[in-house]
């Protein structure tokens, strides 16, 4: 399975497979030299996994950026990413001094899972062997956005319940070597019963590798580990479970592989946090890899004690590799499972040659389990939307769409074909809108709320277990993720074809007790009034195989309409599968399911969110803002998500945007015509989607009537300036297209700037537009500064903004206040070293 290629060469041949499809990220310059590696590339040795390395040349010294993954600030509105450092930078990670780390919180606690083998949907599949780990990279190392974007374009996964683990894959030398994984990933894993793991990445030298940034990483103080700590408190703040260790840097020792085996040892006490070891390093501090668990490398899954939770074996491993490998972790009192044979699809997907038979062989006990490298091929590879799914489809169930027939001359059965479903269905409420986390457009209880593409996997329901299996003795029936229609979110549930035949549609496989007050809801909708002629289907665990259908009558118009079904007379059974039944006749038979709800009593109404606020906004344009909000959670009741809208002036709603969370960044807040003010609303939504009352919180547009900027044209003084005609003055004058003379420069060590209002004014926000809103680099923003404010020249000031970390060319900073003189001090007046302060305007808004 190695492939014994030159990194560039690697590179192009990546390329040429993934060229041109609007879908997938840019790839760098695939005739790049070794020095200049192009993104996504295989490492140096091009077998084993690597992640994105840097598109620069390595420095000479371990440099570090200081940036350390975070690109928004406290105040202001810009986009946060997923955090991503070095070894030394992680160390100064503190969640209450980075702006982004809110928002890459999950919320959403790991499910049980559970699996029946009496309804594994394959008889060749095994279920409680094998597992499953997936490597994906779901964009570059420095740009993951922490809560979705509006882009439908994105790695949708929904086959969760083949896979036990996901690794956020990423790190290069360039960006950051340690990546923490967003918070729409971990939601929509752990709501899956998936465990999610961050990476570390320490790339070979010819991929910018520096054998230092290995010893940081493994760097002793005392008794304590600190990038370890560092590590622990990450995943524990994040909500997700553990790290992928990738350290494929040669240079390293003995000493240095046994401090590395101490540290993840260390770690693991101080969790609960979990490692995923990768077969490179060896006990002698070589990088050489192995293919196998052998003598060289054991160590690394136990030295007696468990040091990793398992072990990613390198692609070229054999039969009698594998098995040799079984024979040692048990011979070490570790389950074989823990060991992932490691497959590489980056490049070819479902066209990847792999020896099944010697980790999955049929009819026998699995030998290991799977590691697959890059199954997001399906969709970087695909022509769009469309091709995606039907290429992950193939990807994981096979050629026809079918996980109980995997029939194909293909040596590419599908997953299903060898590994059992497992489900995540085990306790109620449990609610599907057969939501995928992507569409066109997003609807609320039936009623679009949005236009326009969007992705965020931190509202996909769980999928159906079974893609798709129908049973009918006549023709069958076509199930399908529908995008053209939706009752909640951008997606729906679809059953097309000719009926002429009862059809039993096979949907979740489940674990739910039945009480006396226990509901199942289905809402449905037709092309026309009248018989559906489709029924409820459940399965208990007393009989798994035989459904109880439940019959769901007529609709009386073609919108949305609920059925809600009494399950009390089956009290003390336990549901097994839920599903639907067609029977009847029918041409052409369609009819859309938006929601599938088994829950108990009346449907929960939580509380609403309050003191909800505008950390910051970002002036897109005149018309144009992106927001962070955050807002204090709901106090009582079991909540999903929070669903974020803008009020019209129509009494009408547009949705912003959703999350489990309690800190949400609007990517996209539009100005309704000259309107002066916009409301923001967030609602509660809870498990059974009862929904709350909303807290409001309200957003001033500039230069609209009653408002103005109270210090255009005011009195200002500074510190100093750097050239005659870049003076205080030119800071309150009103343009910022002047060129390089029209803002305020200073060089003094002291750097601030102050203008008197002339009187007392309300406030509602200030505006700082840094060196880039000039026409400058970006580079020369400002990356710190605090906004204070006094009514009388008597006084002391007050701090009424702090921003730290800023990268934006102009910030907008919400206040409620009332100040005669206001003063802008800077601490830290660019992104780099360069010592001078640019202001091109600092304006002061309010009635």
């Amino acid at each position: 399975m190695r492939r014994r290629v030159l990194p560039a060469l690697c590179g192009a041949l990546i390329a040429t497979a993934l060229a041109a499809q609007p879908i997938q990220p840019a790839l760098a310059d695939p005739t790049a030299p070794p020095s200049t590696p192009p993104s996504s590339a295989p490492a140096n040795r091009s077998a084993g996994p690597s992640a994105e390395p840097s598109t620069s040349a390595a420095p000479s010294t371990p440099a570090q950026p200081d940036r350390s993954g975070r690109a928004a600030t406290r105040a202001a509105g810009d986009q946060p990413h997923a955090s991503y450092w070095h070894p030394n930078t992680i160390l100064d990670w503190n969640p209450a001094t980075d702006p982004d780390a809110r928002f890459n919180r999950s919320r959403v606690p790991l499910r049980p899972r559970a699996t029946d083998p009496a309804l594994k949907a394959n008889p060749n599949a095994r279920a409680g062997e094998g597992k499953i780990a997936s490597l994906v990279s779901f964009g570059p190392t420095s740009g993951n956005p922490s809560q979705g974007s509006l882009d439908p374009n994105y790695y949708a996964f929904t086959y969760w319940q083949y896979i036990d683990t996901l690794v956020f894959w990423g790190g290069s030398a360039s960006e950051g070597l340690i990546l923490a994984p967003n918070a729409t990933v971990i939601d929509a894993a752990h709501r899956n019963g998936v465990k999610v793991y961050g990476t570390v990445f320490f790339p070979p030298t010819a991929y910018g590798g520096q054998i230092q940034w290995v010893r940081d990483f493994a760097q002793k103080s005392g008794s304590t580990y600190p990038v370890a700590d560092k590590l622990v408190q990450v995943a524990q703040h994040y909500g997700f479970d553990g790290w992928f260790i990738n350290q494929e840097t040669a240079g390293g020792d003995a000493a240095l592989a046994t401090e590395i085996r101490s540290l993840m040892k260390y770690a693991r006490a101080k969790g609960p946090v979990e490692f995923m070891w990768y077969d490179a390093m060896t006990e002698s501090g070589s990088v050489t890899w192995q293919d196998a668990l052998t003598t060289a490398n054991d160590a690394f899954l136990s030295d007696p004690a468990r040091v990793s939770d398992s072990m990613f074996l390198d692609f070229g491993w054999s039969a009698g590799n594998l098995r040799s490998s079984r024979d040692l972790a048990r011979s070490l009192g570790r389950d074989e499972h823990e060991l992932y044979a490691g497959i590489d699809t980056e490049a070819n997907g479902y066209n990847t040659g792999v020896n099944w038979d010697a980790v999955f062989p049929a009819g026998q006990p699995h030998v290991t389990s799977l590691g697959i490298y890059r199954p997001e091929w399906t969709w970087k590879s695909s022509s769009g939307p469309a091709d995606f799914r039907t290429r992950d489809s193939r990807y994981w169930v096979g050629a026809n769409a079918d996980p109980s027939d995997t029939a194909t001359s293909s040596p590419w059965k599908g997953l299903a074909h060898h590994i059992a479903e497992s489900t995540a269905v085990t306790a109620k409420p449990f609610v599907t809108g057969f939501n995928t986390g992507h569409g066109d457009f997003y609807n609320v209880g039936g009623t679009r709320v949005r236009t326009g593409g969007w992705n965020n996997l931190s509202v996909q329901d769980v999928p159906p277990t079974y893609q798709w299996v129908v049973n009918s003795t006549g023709t069958r029936l076509t199930p399908s993720i529908d995008y053209g229609d939706a009752y909640e979110g951008g997606s729906s549930l679809r059953l097309t074809g000719k009926l002429d035949a009862a059809n039993t549609v096979r949907l979740y496989q489940a674990k739910l007790p039945v009480t006396a007050g226990t509901k199942l809801s289905v809402v449905v909708k037709t092309p026309a009034a009248g018989p559906t002629r489709l029924k409820a289907a459940v399965a208990f665990t007393d009989a798994p195989g035989t459904f109880t259908t439940f019959d769901l009558g007529s609709t009386s118009g073609t919108g949305w309409e609920r059925r809600t079904l009494d399950l009390s007379a089956h009290a003390g059974k336990t549901i097994a599968q839920l599903g639907l039944r067609a029977e009847g006749s029918a041409a052409s038979y369609d009819i859309r399911v938006g929601q599938l709800a088994v829950y108990d009593g009346a449907v929960d109404t939580p509380a609403a969110p309050s003191r909800l606020q505008v950390l910051g906004a970002t002036d897109v344009s005149s018309s144009r803002k992106s927001l962070r909000l955050a807002w204090t959670a709901a106090g009582s009741g079991q909540v999903h998500h929070y669903d974020v809208y803008r009020r019209n002036a129509d009494g009408s709603r547009t949705y912003l945007g959703a999350t489990p969370n309690d800190a949400y960044f609007v990517p996209r807040l539009d100005r309704a015509g000259a309107e002066t003010s916009t409301t923001i609303e967030v609602e509660a939504v809870s498990t059974e989607y009862g929904r709350s009352a909303a807290a409001t919180a309200t957003v001033a547009w500039p230069g609209g009537p009653g408002e103005e900027n109270h210090a255009l044209g005011r009195p200002a003084t500074a510190s100093g300036q750097c050239a005659a005609d870049e003076g205080p003055a030119k800071a309150v004058n009103g343009t910022v297209t002047g060129g390089n003379s029209d803002k305020w420069c200073t060089l003094t060590a002291d750097r601030w700037l102050e203008v008197d209002l002339g009187e007392a004014r309300p406030l509602t926000r200030f505006v700082v537009r840094h060196a880039q809103a000039g026409g400058e680099p970006a580079a020369f923003n400002s990356r710190d500064f605090t906004i204070q404010v006094r009514s009388d020249a008597s006084q002391e000031w007050t701090t009424a903004v702090t921003v730290t970390g800023n990268t934006a060319a102009a910030t907008t900073h919400p206040v409620t206040l009332t100040a005669r003189h206001v003063r802008l001090s800077i601490t830290r007046p660019t992104q780099n070293t360069d010592s001078a302060a640019r202001i091109y305007e600092f304006e002061a808004w309010g009635s």
